[in-house]
């Protein structure tokens, strides 16, 4: 809770839950000095939220009598979108206590018809998503990461590889990317003067800097972290053009299998992969004629499968 505003709301967020408190209780939940407290108070109050601050053994700060936020108003399917969203970022690797925060506090703020409908919908909903387990990712280390991103701010990164070594590292942030419970950075390393990828949850501290750059044309964050990844777990290197379009290809390969490029003839597919014999059942699955640019090892499994279903169709 490092950010002033986050405070300020968390300090409001705890004045509804309990009628009143006293500065040193607040002090101490919000991890902040009493003086501080007094400034959000003053905050509150220019916010046009009555907060009241009574001196004396048993003063302390408390919500005038009667004061209510608003309800959040919702349609049924903004509310539903909102539920469905944080019930499956659990599942990808969001941090539960956040989300389960997250919800109580949409519920407490909705009307009374729609909060019923919701938490109906909490208890009877089942997900098929597989829960990810993992460490979780500081929210500050990803704020500052997709502020530094938004306004192209180089950052220092204080990061621990999987090792358990410590370094510093000046890094050029082109995209954060969330892939299977896990949050990934990836843009230009100074250190190795390369475009490389980063786990979010080995970063230890992000400092930004005043340092300006140019992301380069046609980088895709997401392909950028696809390659990263496959590249550490598979050894075969493969290009084959698709004769199809690529708004058609997009539809059929997910990013993680493959980087899909248009160009003259149809769509070119770069990917790494650890079988061959996988990547010739893939392409057979998709229906569409295409021209294998490399490797050559790829045309013999493509045909070893052409003659086991020929033996299959003779069976």
């Amino acid at each position: 809770m490092s950010h002033p505003t986050t405070r300020v709301l968390a300090m409001l967020e705890l004045l509804q839950a309990d009628h009143r408190l006293t500065g040193p209780v607040l002090a101490d939940k919000l991890g902040v000095q009493e003086r501080t407290v007094r400034r959000y108070a003053a905050l509150l109050a220019e916010l046009g939220i009555p907060v009241t601050a009574e001196r004396g053994r048993y003063g302390g700060y408390r919500l005038l009598p009667g004061f209510k936020l608003p309800p959040l108003m919702l349609t049924d399917d903004e509310a539903t979108a909102v539920v469905l969203g944080l019930l499956a970022g659990r599942r990808l690797g969001l941090p539960p206590e956040a989300t389960e925060s997250a919800l109580a506090k949409v519920g407490r703020v909705l009307p009374a018809a729609l909060r019923g409908r919701v938490q109906a919908l909490r208890e009877t909903l089942g997900l098929t998503l597989t829960p990810r387990e993992g460490p979780d990712t500081a929210a500050s280390v990803v704020l500052a990461l997709a502020g530094a991103v938004h306004d192209h701010r180089r950052v220092r990164l204080r990061y621990r590889s999987w090792q358990g070594a410590d370094s510093e590292r000046d890094l050029d942030p082109y995209g954060l990317v969330f892939h299977s419970g896990r949050w990934y950075v990836t843009g230009h390393d100074h250190r190795s003067g390369e475009v490389r990828t980063f786990r979010a949850d080995r970063v230890l501290e992000v400092t930004r800097g005043l340092q300006s750059y140019e992301v380069p044309d046609g980088l895709d964050p997401v392909q950028q972290v696809m390659r990263g990844l496959a590249g550490v777990a598979y050894a075969h290197e493969v290009e084959v053009l698709l004769e199809t379009g690529l708004a058609e290809a997009r539809r059929r390969i997910p990013p993680v299998a493959a980087t899909l490029t248009e160009t003259a003839g149809g769509v070119l597919l770069t990917a790494r992969a650890e079988r061959l014999d996988g990547m010739a059942q893939m392409l057979a699955g998709l229906g569409w004629p295409f021209q294998i640019r490399r490797p050559d090892e790829l045309r013999t499994a493509v045909r070893d499968l052409s003659a086991r279903l020929l033996a299959q169709a003779d069976r």
